[in-house]
Formats: C-alpha cells, sequence, structure tokens
C-alpha cells in the first residue's frame, strides 16, 4: 500500500488563477504541480453538499494504485468518484483529520500536462 504525498488541500473564498471546475463536488480546484509548495485551492460553490468537515479543513492528498484498501474501516467523507476523466478520488476522515486518496487514471490535470 504504497503512499506518494501529492498536496495540502485549502479552502479558497476567492477566486483563484488557474480554477478548474469539478461539477461533481460544485468546486473550483486549482492544480497543486502549479503552486511551489503543492497547495490546491478549493472554492466550493455555495449550492455544493462537500461535507462540512472537507470544507472547514485543510486535507493531505496522496497518490495511490489502489484506493479502497486506504479507505477500508475509516470514516468515508466522500466516497471514490471520477474528476474529469484523469483522476479517482476518495476523501475519508482519520487521525481527526481529512484524507483524500488519488488514483490517476492519466497524467494530465484537466487535459493539461
Amino acid at each position: 500500500m504504497k503512499l506518494v504525498f501529492d498536496h495540502v488541500g485549502i479552502t479558497a473564498h476567492q477566486p483563484m488563477p488557474g480554477e478548474n471546475w469539478v461539477e461533481q463536488s460544485l468546486c473550483w480546484v486549482t492544480s497543486p504541480r502549479d503552486h511551489p509548495e503543492s497547495i490546491e485551492f478549493l472554492r466550493y460553490h455555495p449550492d455544493s453538499k462537500v461535507p462540512d468537515r472537507v470544507k472547514n479543513n485543510p486535507h493531505v492528498g496522496y497518490r495511490v494504485e489502489e484506493i479502497a484498501p486506504h479507505i477500508e474501516g475509516h470514516e468515508l467523507l466522500i466516497p471514490p468518484f471520477i474528476v474529469a476523466d484523469f483522476l479517482e478520488v476518495a476523501f475519508i476522515w482519520k487521525h481527526d483529520a481529512v484524507f483524500e486518496y488519488m488514483r490517476y487514471l492519466n497524467d494530465s490535470w484537466f487535459g493539461q500536462d
């Protein structure tokens, strides 16, 4: 069960440069690849159904080969879903913190290399 650090996610309250829209969670996200400290900013639409624990806490994102072994037995905040055909993600609560597990389907970010 190899973990590779990918990013820290932080909620933004203002539009951020380079945002991409994620329809499933009704939020805009930036690419952590474009930030020198691997930060992903997330800005939620008022109608977003993303749980408050995800919206109100930073999260740590890890790249994994398979998501299921990492989320099993933990409180599931957001079940696995596909983002823009390049990434499968899931969010859990453990160690009193939010964790995101990410399985890249290809190496692009919203169609960008």
